[in-house]
């Protein structure tokens, strides 16, 4: 691939990104977001959805990491790298998703920042922070 076109994919991919978390409370059901930005400490949560706020917060992992994946492919174009990260963050989806529903069952009564930072890695594309600098280094350990 041309490196121009590249860099033009690339930064597409990013504002994608970008896009998705500056439109989230339009595309997501998460009562969550208001709840984690002001009154976490003082509130009790009242009527959440879990199924709805499950689905959503599929929705929205898995255009996170279709947009990530994309990301990776135009930045290394190896088939065993999209594969790993397809892996991965199917795998790490499958186990976030299930503590948080545990951890929203129980209504926070262990505290409030392990279900915030499981949301976190949720609904934010964190692991392409992990996966590129690894796919960067495994690059140049091969050269």
């Amino acid at each position: 691939m041309n490196k121009y076109i590249k860099i033009v994919l690339a930064l597409i991919l990013f504002s994608l990104l970008f896009v998705v978390r500056a439109f989230e409370s339009q595309l997501f059901y998460d009562p969550l977001l208001e709840y984690f930005k002001n009154d976490y400490l003082y509130k009790y949560i009242y009527n959440i959805d879990v199924w709805r706020l499950t689905i959503d917060m599929l929705f929205r992992y898995t255009l996170n990491s279709l947009i990530s994946l994309g990301l990776i492919w135009v930045l290394f174009e190896r088939k065993d790298y999209l594969k790993f990260s397809g892996f991965f963050l199917m795998l790490a989806f499958m186990i976030l998703i299930v503590v948080f529903v545990l951890l929203l069952r129980d209504d926070f009564e262990s505290g409030y920042l392990l279900p915030f930072y499981v949301r976190r890695f949720i609904i934010h594309p964190l692991f392409l922070l992990l996966l590129l600098p690894a796919f960067y280094y495994q690059k140049l350990s091969n050269r």
